[in-house]
């Protein structure tokens, strides 16, 4: 398995400060080729980012006891996909009647 090495810093700062003081001399741009119409033509504007989702995800704020949320992220990373995957399922026959059921009531004052 191979590991990922990041660069350090002051390894990463030298070589800015190398590239940095480095000065273009006129030389250099007539080592550049000459920009044609055919090359605009070939060029392709990449905006970056990521794809556009046949199922978007929608943003919503919902309140949860800390213990139930402690019990899904000790499950490990992912959690919360596996949250999505859990209440997207169809509930069974049996939890169904309870949910409509417990929906209707009102708390009484």
């Amino acid at each position: 398995m191979t590991a990922k090495k990041h660069a350090s810093r002051r390894a990463f700062k030298s070589d800015l400060a190398r590239v940095d003081a480095h000065k273009i001399r006129a030389e250099e741009y007539e080592e550049l080729p000459e920009l044609t119409d055919e090359m605009l033509d070939r060029a392709r504007v990449n905006k970056g980012g990521r794809p556009f989702s046949a199922n978007p995800r929608k943003l919503i704020s919902l309140r949860l006891p800390i213990d139930v949320i402690e019990r899904w992220k000790a499950t490990g990373p992912g959690w919360q996909t596996r949250m999505a995957e859990r209440l997207t399922k169809k509930p069974n026959s049996s939890s169904s009647g309870r949910v409509a059921s417990s929906a209707g009531r009102r708390r009484s004052t």
